[in-house]
């Protein structure tokens, strides 16, 4: 999509209307439930994480939050070229959206090594990877990428006590950093590592948290770089940790980028379990009352099919509805809310939440509703919700 005119006029905006954020002036054209993408916040998050970690050349942040390419357009012309996905569908949307440098932040298993393959022939202009851990899996991708008449590339994903992909940083991996380099068609792109098992409000407490955890992985780094006789490139850390690694690759003489993705959206479940961040809520949730069974009782068209279930109740931080409530009911289509008093709302009225989990609540959305000046002026396809586009 060529999306320069909207690009325009987010950089152009004089708003000065002094409405709640998230209030959308004509929501009367606004479906409901629905997601709202405000594109000025998102702006203002792409240029914090661009500050936080001291340049664009400093971040590869992940699509998975947003899988829309109207937001990899805006970043891209903010000066960010390179990110993660987690799927092949959210690599080649972000290749068409104009990325340069694309990391597939997964190790690629059976068929999906011939989609890879495919990805890569299909978008010759972008350079793509994918995370390897394993040698029985470099032995395939290094018999696919010889078939293809292709040299890939690859980065070892490290696990520093997650305990979900990757692995440590030992001999082990050490045996692994030799067999690539000793690959005729597979290269060695550097070094990843994903901490997101340490998340911590009290930035201290994280600090003490995440040098503990990333000791032994220096000490192999270290080594690893001395045999290579040169520096690695290292993909790094999580949305709450981003802050320490670049601190600590400044204080080592190492570049690394930053990898975290939630940033570029935020919502009202990382402040939880983050130190305080600069970043703001860029989307909301809208949802609106459908019945009123009893006095107490508020039904909203807000279900698991709208919103992401995975987290416990609550799910979403309402902001323009703050009677004292619970939520007694969550289903694929229904969300009701119980107040403490007789509660006011009418059927028709509409909410606005920010969702906990705002990674796969987009997911759930075939599009979202793009606001400007308080007003819904497109829709954003979320294209990477699919599992498969072309390839």
């Amino acid at each position: 999509m060529n999306s320069k005119h909207w690009i325009d006029r987010i950089r152009t905006s004089t708003s000065t209307v002094s409405s709640p954020w998230y209030e959308v002036s004509n929501v009367d054209q606004v479906y409901s439930p629905g997601l709202l993408v405000y594109a000025d916040r998102v702006q203002a998050n792409l240029d914090r994480m661009i500050e936080m970690a001291g340049g664009a050349d400093k971040l590869r942040p992940h699509v998975k939050t947003h899988k829309m390419p109207a937001i990899v357009e805006l970043s891209v012309a903010s000066g960010i070229t390179r990110f993660k996905s987690a799927t092949i569908a959210e690599a080649e949307m972000t290749a068409a959206a104009g990325a340069v440098d694309v990391l597939l932040a997964v190790q690629p298993v059976g068929p999906n090594i011939g989609r890879f393959i495919k990805l890569i022939q299909r978008y010759p202009g972008c350079l793509f990877s994918c995370l390897v851990d394993d040698l029985s899996v470099l032995a395939s991708l290094e018999a696919a990428f010889e078939l293809a008449g292709l040299q890939g590339s690859v980065w070892i994903d490290i696990d520093v006590g997650m305990h979900r992909t990757g692995i440590a940083p030992n001999d082990s991996a050490t045996e692994l950093v030799r067999s690539i380099q000793t690959s005729d068609h597979v290269r060695l792109a550097g070094i990843h590592v994903y901490d997101g098992h340490l998340h911590d409000t009290d930035s201290e407490k994280l600090r003490r948290q995440f040098d503990e955890a990333v000791k032994p992985f220096w000490i192999w780094f270290e080594d690893i770089q001395r045999a290579s006789g040169g520096q690695l490139n290292l993909v790094a850390g999580g949305t709450p940790t981003s802050a320490f690694w670049q601190a600590n690759a400044q204080a080592r003489q190492v570049k690394v980028e930053t990898g975290a993705g939630t940033t570029v959206l935020w919502d009202a479940g990382q402040p939880t379990f983050s130190p305080s961040m600069p970043f703001e809520a860029a989307a909301a949730v809208l949802t609106r009352v459908i019945s009123r069974p009893t006095e107490f009782d508020v039904c909203l068209d807000l279900g698991h099919k709208a919103i992401a279930s995975e987290m416990p109740l609550p799910r979403v931080s309402w902001l323009n509805f703050d009677a004292d409530h619970e939520v007694v009911g969550h289903n694929e289509e229904h969300m009701v809310l119980r107040t403490k008093q007789p509660c006011q709302l009418r059927c028709g009225d509409v909410l606005y939440g920010v969702p906990v989990h705002i990674c796969p609540t987009v997911a759930l959305h075939q599009h979202a509703e793009c606001v400007r000046d308080h007003r819904a002026i497109e829709k954003w396809p979320v294209v990477a919700r699919n599992r498969m586009l072309s390839i």
